[in-house]
């Protein structure tokens, strides 16, 4: 399944170098580089299609433009489409992300016109320019008739876009230009949002303030929010009403044969705090743009070696695109989210400003793989807010991790933000395996005491009946005052929302967990859960490791004592012999709820390693029966037999690339190494637009392969890069 990795990373490193060089003058020149690239098929150009202008400031709830982010930043931009002659010259947008939600503040905001003696040089009138999207860099060239124009744009910092323009003589012959920029807002159509944004002109450039709005659910400013540009160079802007324009204080000059630069900088943040932090980085971008290229450059070709490191040729391009979708969903520390963290989607209109707890432990699995650091400051974003038993509100919830965190809080008017309930147990699988690629034993020291804080709280709050078998639920919340609400929580919980084994209809409802004094502490569903006892024996696996690791033998022995206690449970309670799967299993009953159907969390006893060789052997069975779950694109989530299928109904159907993941890294362990790799390929190969230039999907159809949900999302990524290690 592997190739040897030598080989494929010295041809990547000239692949980069030749797509990140500056154009040269000669276009014969480029074009024969470009196709000597795409001739060897290890270029990364357009792995993923970035080309689109918005057409108004509020997206689609799932918008139809991808979009290009990097270094955690809270702004974003696509490419024109080749033939949208009025966008030639700008990037589109930026999208800026008003705290928790995105918005376009223009159709491109700082659009560039050249003039040689008082008329304008038509960037259509060039032919077909190269619009293209390279790993970590955006990049337009426009041939003009003995001038090349090349605009390309990095982001440079956590803030801070670094934008240049090269102009090339390609005929021997000195240009004078005027060179000027233009752009006008997208404003939004409603109020309190439409007057939020202003423009004004700078003595560098142009700035777009925003004004206080607290609309919890569609814009959330605190009026200190700004957007600038910033010229390296002497500038004049004039503004009107919504639009302005930029032009260089002298004209330019062109040197036969010779090339000049125009460099700026595109900066939003969100405080006077971070204005006064950036000015210094601004500073140094606009005075050496070259140093900030190379790193960024060198940078990627970091990213994209450790990615594509000894995957096969054909899936080197899925590979850079899984990474570019993780960095342009990855935010930086901001509001109440204090360490980067990588959020579900910057494309879907709830999961752009907050970061999920099971969403992080799997991303930083797969984000580990090219960046540790990143892996690790994503999953101490959800650390910072584990409950203590110092909480003035929920005390008896110390060790938890809320489901989700966001830039605001409730106490800040936010209304994402979510404590009442958390999510399955992957911490110390996301830990240890960050730790196999930074060896960074002073994380496993910090991290263990949490992890065992956040395993214990699965045994005083979601054990019903105290035998060792956990269950979803939900919290003392006030959002969860009634049983219905309860029951959504205990859904929300397992991660697997509107599953059917979390039917009311069905059987499914909620009992109240008291400790020895009566105190309530929560509420549990009426079914000890498969999945989540059998992560709970891999919690269990990965803590002995780290404190084995650590030093602690007898913690590691204890865990491990503890993992093949619970394992025996699992296998006795939850596998129904006579149908040869794992279910959940009733608590009054003790029995497997096999009338529910089969749903895919039957198959993590495999990934867990808890199914004994003949369960294991039956599972398989059913893995592979194309009456089952090998459908078209494998592994649905319920499966295809169950009653209750619905190829597009969330979690009732669709295929979630965790859950084949956890599948097919299943199968693997228990010997079916063939039928692990033949399932990968189908995946691939069948999941609409994963090997071509189509974003990555949040689920599929099963039946047809046709994308579902949201786009571009961080854990189906994350686990496509994990999965070349299995």
């Amino acid at each position: 399944m592997m190739k040897a990795p030598g080989g494929a990373a010295l041809a990547l490193g000239s692949v980069l170098a030749l797509l990140t060089v500056p154009a040269q003058a000669s276009a014969q020149i480029s074009a024969q580089a470009a196709g000597a690239a795409s001739a060897r098929g290890d270029s990364y150009a357009d792995v993923l299609d970035l080309h689109g202008v918005p057409v108004a400031a509020k997206p689609a709830t799932v918008s139809e433009i991808n979009v290009f982010a990097d270094q955690g930043a809270w702004h974003a931009y696509a490419l024109p489409k080749v033939g949208d002659t009025a966008a030639y010259g700008g990037f589109s947008g930026p999208l800026y992300i008003a705290q928790e939600y995105p918005w376009w503040l223009s159709k491109a905001f700082s659009k560039i016109r050249l003039s040689e003696n008082g008329r304008v040089i038509d960037l259509a009138a060039a032919g077909k320019p190269v619009l293209t999207a390279l790993p970590g860099l955006l990049r337009q060239t426009y041939d003009l008739n003995g001038l090349r124009l090349t605009l390309e744009l990095r982001f440079a910092s956590s803030r801070t876009a670094l934008v240049r323009a090269y102009i090339d003589d390609t005929r021997g012959r000195a240009r004078t230009l005027q060179v000027a920029w233009t752009g006008e807002l997208l404003r939004p159509q409603t109020e309190p949002m439409k007057s939020a944004p202003s423009l004004h002109a700078t003595d560098k450039g142009v700035a777009v303030g925003f004004a206080k709005v607290r609309e919890t659910w569609d814009y959330l400013t605190d009026g200190t929010e700004r957007f600038e540009v910033t010229h390296a160079g002497p500038v004049r802007t004039t503004t009107n009403g919504d639009a302005y324009e930029t032009s260089t204080a002298r004209p330019v000059t062109v040197p036969a044969h010779g090339r000049t630069s125009l460099t700026w900088t595109e900066t939003y943040t969100f405080t006077e705090a971070e204005r006064r932090a950036e000015a210094p980085v601004i500073a140094g971008l606009l005075r050496s743009p070259d140093r900030a290229v190379r790193a960024g450059d060198a940078r990627w070709r970091g990213y994209v070696a450790r990615a594509t490191h000894g995957v096969p040729a054909e899936r080197r391009r899925l590979a850079v695109k899984s990474v570019e979708t993780l960095v342009t969903n990855w935010r930086s520390a901001a509001g109440m989210l204090k360490h980067d963290g990588i959020t579900p989607s910057i494309s879907y209109k709830w999961f752009t400003g907050g970061f999920w707890a099971w969403d992080t432990w799997k991303q930083a699995v797969g984000v580990s793989r090219f960046d540790p650091s990143l892996a690790q400051a994503q999953i101490r974003s959800m650390f910072d807010y584990q409950i203590t038993a110092a909480s003035p509100s929920r005390p008896q919830d110390a060790g938890m991790i809320p489901d989700v965190v966001f830039y605001n809080d409730p106490a800040r008017g936010g209304g994402n933000w979510n404590e009442r309930n958390s999510k399955p147990p992957l911490a110390a699988w996301a830990v240890w395996e960050t730790y196999q690629h930074s060896h960074d034993l002073r994380f496993l020291r910090e991290m263990y005491p949490k992890l065992a804080a956040y395993h214990a709280w699965w045994y005083t709050n979601r054990d019903h009946d105290h035998d060792g078998l956990a269950e979803y639920g939900a919290t003392v919340d006030p959002a969860n005052d009634n049983g219905d609400e309860q029951l959504l929580a205990a859904a929300w919980e397992s991660g697997m929302d509107n599953a059917p084994r979390f039917d009311a209809k069905l059987g499914a409802a909620m009992l109240e967990n008291r400790d020895r004094g009566g105190k309530l502490l929560g509420y549990s569903l009426n079914q000890e859960s498969v999945d989540l006892n059998s992560y709970l024996v891999a919690d269990k696996h990965y803590l002995a490791r780290i404190a084995r690791r650590l030093g602690d033998r007898a913690a590691a022995d204890r865990d491990e004592r503890q993992a093949r206690n619970l394992t025996g449970l699992v296998q006795a309670r939850m596998y129904d012999r006579a149908g040869g799967f794992f279910y959940d299993a009733g608590i009054d009953s003790g029995q497997p709820l096999t009338a529910r159907g089969r749903g895919i969390e039957g198959a993590i006893p495999l990934w867990a390693g808890v199914a004994s060789r003949a369960q294991g052997a039956a599972v398989h069975r059913k893995l592979v029966d194309p009456a089952e779950f090998a459908t078209k694109v494998p592994f649905p989530t319920v499966a295809k037999s169950s009653p209750y299928f619905d190829p597009a109904e969330y979690w009732r159907g669709p295929v979630w690339l965790d859950q084949a993941y956890f599948s097919l890294v299943g199968l693997r362990s228990y010997g079916y190494r063939a039928d692990a790799r033949t399932f990968a390929d189908r995946l691939r190969n069948s999941a609409s637009g994963l090997l071509g230039d189509g974003p990555i999907m949040e689920n599929y159809n099963p039946a047809t392969g046709a994308p579902l949900n949201s786009t571009n999302f961080s854990w189906s990524a994350a686990l496509l890069l994990s999965l070349e290690d299995h």
